[in-house]
């Protein structure tokens, strides 16, 4: 029997069972693909072409998960882009930005602009800094447990207090507008120039299916500012070999510590029993409790606990029987909103790109390239993909990794990324992305096109994956990358549900490490590493208690 089974071999279902497995417990991983890795992956997806094939890019991958996992003394490594981010603007101008330009950029379309971004910078990163400290910790959670509980989670609330009291009054203004205005109305604030704007309002709608001026997706943008790379903070980087290589070194690490790992291990249900709760001799209570898992084998795996590594509403909604669940759980599980508005594609490419702005290759190409020139390019995407089901003008990142990574593609050969946005999750009136995804890649394609003609030419292969095709693929529902949005009502301790957002469920020894938990989406490691500290104490309690 196993201490510990966790379903789902992605990034953060690796990393909880790592620690896991470091603190002694028998762990077993349960894959449903071919891979590990989950969204995290690299794949040949043209002959001699091979990319990330969902996830991208390295920036939030927390330091301290690199550490302690030894990811590097695994064979991860992970290069810098030269340049941050490229954005191609009309009239055959453009915008980079990377340390040491982005200000002497900014001065070329307004001054006032130039002097005010140290300060942005500098406040902006006072509320990360805070925000970034609690990352790696369990959120206070509202409980009906008992009063030993009840002391445990005060103490939690009263260092969080502590934390935020700790800033001085106009970081408090600052920390309460991230979390509920617009990013459009919170840059307008700040400048006035609209290169500038777009560079910093596009992240707040990656995978976020909103304009930047919806409330609440100034948060959104604040999310992507967590990261580091090399220890160097708010910078991206790549990979080498891509993003499998993070997960499989994580699997190495798994594998050293004793963890075993199942692949093509597709879980059809969590076994729950019924178990009393005793006081004084006498049944007081009963509540159910997972067991172990039965596979779509027929197989029965049980353990001590059960830690999904899925979107909360795969688990609740098709592995877990209703009638387990708290009316008022399941019913919230049913309204917990996913949907990034998210449309992935990978090209093999015959050559470089040559944009119009900078036809000659350069830095530029290793950047994040943002064809998005304004917050009112956005908003209009937004608004046409609610209207017709995609933007006719969609919103593209391209990044092409095979700048930085020469193990990718074939020598003088390249492959590309492109993220794109905004499609409607669902299509309205019935339609199946099945029928249309290819008429919207040619889209994309032709988006980039008009920026660096000739690159819808040098096309040679290409992988489509639309918001269903990353549901099914990865379990991404509605193709949201960040296993449900990131607003107000879905963070901190209301992730997933308010009265389980410290990696419990309403269901004893059932337990969620994946991004539908505290602190949400992108390749951190946080939930998975904060979700096998509250099981490996809650075991410990068990079987000492």
């Amino acid at each position: 029997m196993y201490d510990v089974l966790i379903i789902g071999g992605g990034h953060n279902g690796l990393t909880c069972a790592a620690y896991l497995a470091n603190a002694g417990l028998k762990v077993l991983i349960l894959e449903q693909r071919k891979v590990i890795g989950g969204a995290a992956v690299t794949e040949e997806f043209h002959p001699g072409f091979r990319n990330s094939v969902a996830s991208y890019t390295v920036s939030l991958l927390n330091p301290k998960v690199i550490a302690d996992l030894e990811l590097h003394r695994h064979g991860l490594r992970i290069v810098e882009r030269k340049v941050s981010n490229f954005l191609p603007l009309p009239g055959g101008d453009s915008f980079r930005s990377a340390p040491g330009l982005t200000q002497s950029e900014v001065a070329r379309f307004s001054n006032r602009d130039a002097v005010r971004l140290a300060e942005y910078e500098h406040r902006l990163e006072t509320i990360a800094d805070v925000v970034r400290a609690l990352l790696l910790e369990q959120p206070p959670n509202l409980i009906e447990r008992g009063i030993e509980a009840a002391i445990e989670e005060a103490l939690r609330s009263a260092r969080l207090g502590g934390r935020l009291n700790a800033l001085d009054l106009t970081a408090k203004r600052d920390l309460l507008d991230l979390f509920t205005k617009s990013a459009g109305d919170w840059l307008d604030h700040w400048f006035e120039s609209t290169p500038i704007k777009a560079l910093l309002g596009f992240d707040s709608i990656v995978g976020n299916f909103a304009s930047p001026y919806t409330p609440g997706s100034a948060y959104v943008l604040l999310h992507h500012v967590f990261g580091e790379v090399n220890g160097k903070k708010g910078l991206w980087g790549h990979a080498i070999g891509g993003m499998g290589a993070i997960t499989q070194a994580m699997a190495a690490c798994c594998r050293e510590r004793g963890v075993e790992i199942r692949t093509e291990a597709c879980v059809r249900e969590v076994l729950i029993d019924n178990v009393p709760t005793h006081a004084g001799g006498a049944v007081v209570n009963v509540r159910p409790a997972a067991q172990g898992v039965v596979l779509q084998s027929g197989e029965i795996i049980r353990a001590r606990a059960v830690v999904s590594n899925l979107n909360p509403k795969l688990l609740f909604e098709r592995l877990v029987t209703r009638a387990a669940q708290p009316r008022d759980f399941s019913e919230r599980i049913e309204r917990y909103k996913c949907g990034s508005g998210t449309f992935r594609m990978n090209v093999a490419l015959s050559e470089l790109p040559r944009f119009s702005c900078m036809p000659d290759p350069g830095d530029h190409l290793t950047a994040g390239i943002i064809i998005a020139p304004s917050l009112q390019y956005m908003e209009r995407a937004y608004d046409d993909a609610r209207a017709y089901g995609w933007s006719r003008e969609p919103i593209v990142e391209m990044l092409i990794p095979s700048t930085l990574d020469d193990t990718l593609a074939p020598r003088g050969k390249h492959v590309a990324s492109l993220f794109c946005q905004h499609v409607q999750p669902i299509l309205s009136d019935g339609r199946s992305w099945d029928d249309h995804k290819e008429e919207v890649a040619d889209l994309m394609i032709a988006t980039v096109d008009k920026y660096a003609p000739r690159f819808a030419a040098s096309v040679v292969g290409r992988q489509v994956l639309s918001p269903l095709d990353l549901e099914r693929s990865f379990g991404l529902i509605n193709g949201d990358i960040m296993h449900g949005a990131l607003s107000l009502d879905q963070l901190f301790s209301a992730r997933p549900v308010l009265g389980h957002g410290d990696y419990r469920t309403p269901i004893v020894s059932l337990y969620q490490c994946g991004s539908g938990t505290h602190p949400g989406g992108g390749v951190t490691g946080a939930p998975g590493h904060n979700a096998a500290k509250v099981v490996a104490r809650d075991l410990h309690r068990r079987r000492h208690g």
